[in-house]
């Protein structure tokens, strides 16, 4: 690898989504990252299926295929001493360690924060939990479903209270998962930062709870600032309006006005100039306080046309618009084709594996997706006889006490 962190070794003790997503973004980047599995059976996501990619025992879960690319896999027991003897040394031997256990769920193996420093001071140690080392939830297991109901992300998504299909809805994705593996990486990036100038590595501490909270943002500030909890608005924005989806002669579009000049464009392109020069809509802030009165008479324009008709007029006017696209029509786009968003990587057993490029481009140092993500355990001979220097001999001596 030659990105920005191919100098950087990344040991991932971590498993599901938030971890590993952390662990594959610096991956991209270049990061040579190491996946401690469980023997026989790894990943718990290996078995999350179908969709599977491939048959029988090389088949691999759609959900591992989209979290792990560009690792290497490790199978080390370390609920035995020589397991987490090796993984101390891999440790040793790194710059990160990412994991994903409950709180003091590794004391016990040794393999803490402070176990860990005390081999290598300059670790930097992230813990990744629901809901953070302190604090009286601390001990609690957290999972991203329960996170958006308990963080405020369910209270503000879904149709309103009292309207048909009304009431809290998750998100499609779990997202506090995404979004907690995606700080996780910005902290170890700020950690290694430190340590390049001081020396000194650190423990990053993150919880899905803390970056659900995080991610409220505007929404977040309208309740601190105003004292009201926002509602749900279904694909309603709480700021701006009309911005949200509207029923065309043919299907649906969003309509996303974000200021006054866009919102006189669309009048004037839906043969209604007069209702930008309307009082009770001529600004943003009068277009939120009469919500009501405008977005029937908007959607009741929207009907009039196909939605390819009001995107053949409204895209030239800069008037922000667009379909709204299934995954199969997402990834037939043709801007989504130029901009290489599908890669197709080799796979061992597989031949290839399709996955989501990283939306990351760097000028000088662009990101390579050079590896599918690993076969259980297929690099465990290499990892341990390059880093930890154990020939051939000693790993079939550790293989046959099911250590590794």
């Amino acid at each position: 690898m030659t990105g920005p962190l191919a100098h950087v070794r990344v040991l991932e003790l971590s498993r599901v989504l938030a971890g590993p997503w952390a662990a594959q973004t610096l991956a991209d980047l270049g990061a040579d990252v190491i996946k401690v599995e469980r023997p026989g059976s790894g990943d718990d996501t290996r078995t999350w299926g179908p969709p599977w990619a491939g048959e029988g025992e090389a088949r691999e879960s759609a959900y591992f295929l989209s979290t792990n690319r560009g690792k290497r896999s490790v199978t080390i027991d370390f609920e035995q001493p020589e397991g987490r003897d090796l993984v101390r040394r891999l440790a040793a031997a790194s710059d990160v360690v990412i994991e994903n256990f409950k709180v003091g769920g590794l004391r016990k193996y040794g393999l803490d924060y402070d176990s860990l420093r005390a081999v290598n001071p300059r670790l930097v140690y992230c813990s990744i939990t629901g809901f953070g080392q302190s604090g009286p939830y601390a001990a609690r297991a957290g999972y991203d479903f329960m996170i958006q109901a308990m963080g405020g992300l369910m209270s503000v998504t879904g149709q309103p209270d009292g309207e048909p299909g009304g009431g809290p809805v998750k998100v499609g994705v779990a997202v506090t998962d995404l979004f907690t593996g995606l700080y996780a990486a910005i902290g170890v990036l700020g950690a290694l930062a430190h340590r390049d100038r001081t020396g000194e590595g650190q423990w990053v501490d993150l919880a899905l709870l803390d970056v659900q909270v995080a991610v409220l943002a505007n929404q977040a500030m309208n309740y601190l600032v105003s004292g009201a909890a926002p509602r749900r608005l279904g694909n309603a924005h709480p700021n701006i309006v009309p911005y949200q989806a509207f029923a065309t002669a043919d299907g649906y579009m969003i309509l996303a006005v974000g200021n006054d000049g866009q919102f006189a464009k669309y009048c004037t392109a839906a043969g209604r100039p007069e209702l930008a020069q309307d009082p009770r809509f001529a600004t943003n802030p009068a277009r939120v306080a009469n919500r009501a009165e405008l977005v029937p008479v908007v959607d009741g324009l929207m009907r009039t046309r196909t939605t390819a008709d009001w995107l053949a007029v409204l895209e030239p006017l800069g008037v922000p618009c667009g379909p709204i696209n299934d995954l199969a029509q997402v990834f037939a786009d043709p801007h989504v084709i130029a901009r290489g968003l599908r890669r197709d990587l080799p796979h061992p057993a597989l031949g290839s594996v399709p996955t989501v490029a990283s939306p990351i481009r760097y000028s000088a140092t662009p990101v390579e997706h050079g590896a599918a993500p690993p076969a259980l355990g297929g690099d465990t001979d290499a990892v341990l006889e390059e880093l930890l220097g154990l020939c051939a001999a000693d790993r079939e001596a550790l293989r046959s006490r099911n250590v590794i």
